[in-house]
Parts: structure tokens; C-alpha cells; sequence
């Protein structure tokens, strides 16, 4: 009996693969880690931080072959007689956790929210509305960790690493060129996330919401209309059509608050509303609103940040 967690190290550890690994101890005392990627010993060693005893890697298969990374998850778990598979609810359990479940017959959870009661998990439903408990009747379980449900703890755990041929076989897709953005956090590892939307009127004015992202060392996001007409990169969007993000602050300016939106930030500790309008549904949902310009409010939030740090 044993919990194996997927992780990719292709770009160090992130914080979503140091909770999961949190999450499978909390499960299992015996927890391994299959991770693809090119981690150095070290870094791989550090995982037994937070609870894992084994770390097994395969430095051959493509992060962005699904077929690859099914094919040695599953051979992972033949070799540790895993009865839970755990994920970070990312694009590799989005892409890899539904094939897994088919290849090995086994039920899969989405977006689990608490350690599993028996044979029931329990999800965020509703886009982030209600909570679920929903049961698996298979002997193994495959379950995906919603990002930031929890804060990776330390266990202190010896962990050896070892290397691991998947037997992954040829691979079906080949990785030409990735770009990614350079100097920022990214929107789904950030705790604290500055956004705004139209009623900055223009991109000219974005200075402002990077000025306090800077002060609170936050990413900054948008709203589906901005990233739409350019004003800002569509990897900033966040709501159900774009990132969908959980960070302990959200603090969002300009922003009406539709339910596509709400939808993919709802599920922030936080949520901090700017808006002129006081029908704006954003404030429904908001544990903190201010009503004013966010012309006026933003600058003055940024000065009294800046101010508490020089002087704290």
C-alpha cells in the first residue's frame, strides 16, 4: 500500500508539486514521486521535505506527450503497487489523468478540495459554487489536488532518488519551441494576484496595477475583454475560460465580476474589489469593496503598501 504523485520538474519544483506531495502523505505514510524533467539530484532530493521517501524520474520522455507520460505513470505505478495516484490539478492531469484512468481501469477524482473519507473525495462543484463528496468504487484511486487547497508542510522524510525507464516507447509528439514569460509569477503559483479589467480604459493606464503588484511582489491578471483586444497578454486572463487561480489575495480593479469570471477566481482566500459601480456583482462576491475610482484608489493602496514596508 502506497501513494505515487506525478510531478514535472522540467522547471524546478514548483509550489503545486511540493502540495501534492504534501497531500499523498497526509494520505500515506509511504509516498513516490515519478517526475519527468531535468531536476538536478538535489533538487529531487528535496521533495522528502514534505513527505516523499523515493523519487523515480524519467529524463527521456516529453512533458508534452500525453501518450509518453500515461505510459510511464502507469509502469511507476506497477513498480510501487500504488493504490492512489495523486496529481496537482495542472495541464499534465487535465491531459494525462483521464488516460491513466482508462489504461488501468481505475476511478478519477477532479479537483479534490480534502483528503479522501474512506472510499469519498470531496470537489469544489458549480465552478467554485458548492462542494461535492463524490465516491469511487474502484480499488485504486487517481485524484487530482486543486492548486492552493493545501500549504506544503514539512515532513522530513530520508528520500533517495532513483533513475526510471517508463518504457515509454516512441514518442507521438515532438516539442519544437516553448516560450514562456520571463521575470514573472506565474498566475497559477502566485498567493497574490493584482487584476483589472475595461475600466481601466486603456493599456497606457496598466502602469498602475503593476506598480502595486510590484509593491506586494503579486502577478498581475486580466479579464477576458482585455486580453481580448490586446491590451494585455492572454495568459494574464484569468476566469473559466482562461487560468483559473486560487491565490491567498485577489485584489481586482475595474472588473465587473460576471459569472465567467468569478468562475476562475472564486476560489481565492481574499478577494479585493475597486469598481465605480455599486451594482457591480463583483462586490456580491467580495470579502473586501471599495467603491471608487480605481484611478484614485489604486495609487494611494500602492503609497500605503510602500509605506508600511519602509518603516516595518
Amino acid at each position: 500500500m502506497s501513494t505515487l504523485v506525478y510531478i514535472s520538474s522540467r522547471n524546478g519544483i514548483a509550489k503545486n508539486a511540493k502540495e501534492a506531495v504534501t497531500y499523498a502523505k497526509k494520505i500515506d505514510s509511504e509516498v513516490t514521486v515519478v517526475t519527468t524533467g531535468d531536476a538536478d539530484e538535489a533538487t529531487l532530493n528535496s521533495l522528502g521535505e514534505f513527505g516523499a521517501s523515493k523519487v523515480l524520474v524519467d529524463r527521456s520522455v516529453s512533458f508534452d506527450d500525453s501518450q509518453q507520460l500515461t505510459n510511464v505513470i502507469a509502469k511507476a505505478v506497477e513498480i510501487t503497487a500504488a493504490n492512489t495516484v495523486v496529481f496537482s490539478h495542472d495541464l499534465a492531469a487535465k491531459a494525462v489523468a483521464s488516460r491513466l484512468s482508462v489504461k488501468l481501469k481505475t476511478g478519477f477524482i477532479s479537483g479534490a478540495i480534502d483528503i479522501p473519507q474512506g472510499d469519498t473525495v470531496k470537489v469544489n462543484v458549480f465552478s467554485g459554487k458548492a462542494f461535492g463528496n463524490v465516491k469511487i468504487n474502484s480499488e485504486r484511486k487517481i485524484i487530482s489536488l486543486l492548486p492552493n487547497s493545501f500549504q506544503p508542510e514539512s515532513s522530513q522524510t530520508n528520500c533517495t532518488v532513483e533513475e526510471f525507464d517508463g518504457n515509454s516507447g516512441e514518442a507521438q509528439i515532438k516539442l519544437i519551441d516553448t516560450k514562456k514569460p520571463e521575470g514573472e509569477i506565474p498566475l497559477p503559483e502566485a498567493e497574490l494576484v493584482v487584476s483589472a479589467g475595461r475600466g481601466l480604459k486603456g493599456p497606457e493606464n496598466w502602469g498602475m496595477i503593476e506598480d502595486l503588484a510590484d509593491s506586494l511582489g503579486a502577478a498581475t491578471a486580466c479579464s477576458r475583454p482585455v486580453a481580448d483586444i490586446g491590451w494585455r497578454p492572454h495568459h494574464e486572463h484569468v476566469g473559466q475560460t482562461g487560468v483559473a487561480i486560487r491565490p491567498n489575495l485577489y485584489i481586482a480593479a475595474g472588473i465587473s465580476g460576471a459569472i465567467q469570471h468569478l468562475a476562475g477566481v472564486n476560489g481565492s482566500k481574499v478577494i479585493v474589489v475597486v469598481n465605480t459601480d455599486a451594482e457591480a456583482p463583483f462586490f456580491k462576491a467580495a470579502d473586501y469593496g471599495v467603491l471608487g475610482d480605481a484611478f484614485e484608489v489604486i495609487p494611494q493602496l500602492t503609497e500605503a503598501i510602500k509605506k508600511f514596508k519602509a518603516s516595518n
